[in-house]
């Protein structure tokens, strides 16, 4: 198998885990995977992931190399793999357009973003002459038109597109015709962790339906540090991230609950906390008899390297497609992967058509890894 060459918009914390955590798993046996949810996807591997262009608007970041980006200001994720190589991947300059919210001006410049003067690049142009087959959208909540603009420029150039924030392009038929006429595979939207507060959320929800329990009303409030949390405090930018949580978990119920009865959504910002999430659930059910019962949990996750698990296998999947030419939105991935997909399955059952969708590369995969694995042996030996 051969490369996948990545491009990424938005250079902040979930991309910084995204870059350690594909030089992290390049350095291990594949026997010590722990944290992936598949090591070998259709052949690809951790290390076949190759970022090939990187675009960002802060003027700490443009014009770095890479590894120097994801390091800089305001970024604040946990390092994990900070010993990273030199990329030879300069971050370009990218189009602002609604990417920064007018609040963060406000905030202290290592909490918040700072837009460089240098003119964009052409974006369509720089994915075309690096190669790049997949471009991942990290841009910030309310993002709408600067998500829209890659979106075009990712069609423009011919690749595929991930699109791990909640703007609506996967799961808007308007947006996925445009790609499946294409033929560009699509997989969004809006991430959903590996193990964070909406598969959780999502999670009890199904194991009530399941055991007979009536979900009766139920909160998620989620308090952060990161430039996240800061963006969101300007709620009108928080109108598709809601409707993507709270979507998420209603379609776990067979009957929808009123939206008085339902609160999803970030609480507040939080600085100490960095890249520290904090959701606090709550939910409240009859059982037997219509007997009560109250359910509280806190979990406290980190948050970038919780999405990076679930994107790296969405980024393997969408290279998949392109190898096979299938246009159009991913609708397994993106069930698994996303939480507004085009079409919300139950998470079991959306792993079991990813699993599907993987099934004719298990061979070309597992000869791949092995192979891999018996040259990264064979190179610490020597």
């Amino acid at each position: 198998m051969g490369k996948i060459k990545l491009a990424i918009v938005g250079i902040g914390n979930c991309c910084s885990s995204l870059i350690q955590g594909i030089e992290y798993y390049s350095n291990i046996n594949n026997e010590d995977y722990i944290g992936l949810m598949h090591y070998g996807i259709g052949g690809y591997r951790p290390d076949d992931i190759q970022v090939v262009a990187a675009f960002d608007i802060d003027k700490r970041k443009v014009g770095k190399d890479l590894r120097d980006a994801i390091f800089s200001k305001p970024n604040c994720t946990k390092l994990f793999y900070p010993d990273l190589p030199e990329f030879g991947v300069e971050v370009k300059m990218g189009h602002v357009l609604d990417g920064v919210s007018s609040h963060m001006v406000d905030y202290p410049e290592d909490r918040t973003f700072i837009a460089a003067d240098n003119e964009p690049c052409n974006v369509a142009k720089e994915l075309k002459s690096c190669g790049a087959d997949i471009l991942v959208n990290y841009l910030p909540v309310g993002s709408e038109e600067a998500t829209r603009f890659y979106a075009q420029a990712a069609i423009d150039a011919g690749t595929g597109f991930v699109n791990c924030m909640p703007v609506f392009i996967a799961s808007d038929k308007n947006w996925a015709k445009k790609f499946e006429e294409k033929k560009l595979p699509v997989v969004g939207d809006d991430i959903k962790s590996q193990f964070g507060a909406t598969i959780v959320h999502r999670a009890l929800a199904n194991l009530m339906k399941d055991r007979g329990v009536q979900l009766v009303k139920t909160y998620q409030l989620n308090t952060g540090g990161n430039t996240d949390f800061l963006n969101m405090l300007h709620r009108e930018r928080l109108k598709s991230k809601k409707i993507s949580k709270t979507e998420a978990v209603q379609s776990a119920l067979d009957v929808p609950l009123a939206p008085e009865n339902i609160h999803i959504g970030p609480s507040d910002y939080v600085p100490w906390q960095n890249d520290n999430k904090l959701c606090f659930l709550h939910m409240e059910a009859r059982i037997f008899g219509d007997v009560p019962i109250n359910l509280e949990l806190r979990l406290s996750v980190e948050d970038s390297p919780n999405s990076a698990g679930s994107a790296i296998d969405a980024i393997r999947v969408c290279k998949l497609a392109l190898d096979r030419g299938i246009g159009g939105p991913l609708k397994e991935i993106s069930a698994y992967t996303m939480k507004h997909p085009p079409i919300q399955y139950r998470d079991d059952v959306a792993r079991a058509m990813v699993e599907a969708f993987i099934d004719q590369y298990k061979e070309i995969s597992n000869e791949s890894i092995d192979t891999g694995s018996r040259e990264r042996k064979s190179a610490t030996a020597v």
